[in-house]
């Protein structure tokens, strides 16, 4: 496993971050029992990864109460990352926000506090209280996700900003435009989510139609035939799953998985401190620590930026994967 300081924030983070948005069964990703998230975290932790990714949003912060219990001893090596959610930016609700994230972590400070969604209110009186926590040590760093150039020229030189928590991945390359060197040149770290684009880039699926309903919900998917999708648009089915072949070829003339090559190829980049999988049994998380270790070929990467140029000129600068007019 690979580490890389994140900005100037003091942390280190491994390559590969778990996220833990699946830790609880729904819907779109299956039953899924307590004992097998607990032992997901702790192979992840044996594997090397010392970065985990959770939000009080996720499960109704039922995800912070089971990674508290899974890291129980060995919370001070390693980092942990949550999120506020944009209703709670106001320093009343933020300052219960965290408390309640830190009660069901079990621990009394958070290494990576960030804002989950930019809001048109409270940013300043957030990015005041953020800082107010953080001297007073119940946070290491101040974060920020899913932030456009607007929202990041929002909050430059009003905190101390470490990191931007971007969607981003072989398919899903919006941020590269504009967004990815506003972070590098402010000093500001990438973690990247939907990092195997929900399982797209897992290369289990072949064709649109395979894909679990639940998670057909980009703008790569249609939404006047996909039941998920609210952006409106038609999607470019035909062109992902083309891109998602040559992907494969490539991967089969190297003899690595897809999943791994698909992490490693994300990390390549410099402006990426770290990728974010998540996994739902100790095999996959297994399996997803290994990319933090697979260095590619310069012609492999270039190979696999050919193969998924067409879906980046498709898709454009849009930063938002779910739908138009969020990201700014």
């Amino acid at each position: 496993m690979k580490y890389k300081a994140l900005g100037n924030s003091g942390l280190t983070l491994s390559a590969v971050t778990l996220g833990c948005m699946t830790f609880t069964g729904d819907s779109n990703w299956g039953p899924q029992d307590e004992k097998d998230s607990v032992e997901t975290i702790r192979a992840a932790l044996d594997s090397g990864v010392t970065s985990f990714d959770t939000a009080e949003s996720y499960a109704g912060g039922l995800t912070e109460v089971i990674l508290g219990k899974a890291l129980g001893a060995d919370r001070s090596r390693v980092v942990i990352q949550s999120k506020v959610s944009n209703s709670h930016l106001n320093r009343a609700d933020m300052v219960s926000s965290l408390e309640n994230t830190l009660k069901r972590l079990g621990t009394d400070y958070l290494d990576l506090y960030q804002i989950h969604w930019p809001s048109a209110d409270s940013m300043d009186e957030a990015l005041d209280t953020l800082t107010d926590l953080k001297k007073q040590g119940k946070i290491r760093a101040i974060g920020v996700s899913n932030f456009g150039i607007g929202d990041l020229d929002r909050v430059l030189g009003k905190a101390d900003v470490v990191s931007n928590q971007m969607a981003y991945n072989l398919l899903f390359r919006g941020i590269e435009y504009s967004i990815m060197g506003k972070c590098h040149e402010n000093g500001i770290g990438i973690l990247t989510y939907s990092s195997l684009g929900q399982g797209l880039l897992s290369g289990k699926y072949k064709t649109a139609d395979d894909f679990p309903v639940g998670r057909a919900r980009t703008k790569i998917f249609n939404s006047a035939i996909r039941q998920g999708a609210r952006h409106g648009g038609a999607g470019c089915e035909e062109l992902a799953f083309s891109c998602i072949d040559k992907i494969r070829e490539i991967c089969l003339e190297i003899g690595q998985p897809m999943e791994d090559v698909a992490l490693a190829w994300s990390l390549s980049r410099p402006e990426i401190t770290s990728v974010i999988a998540g996994a739902r049994t100790p095999a996959q998380a297994i399996a997803n620590a290994k990319a933090g270790d697979l260095t590619l070929a310069p012609d492999v990467i270039e190979a696999l930026n050919r193969a998924t140029e067409p879906i980046k000129e498709f898709i454009g600068d849009d930063a938002d994967p779910w739908a138009y007019g969020r990201i700014h």
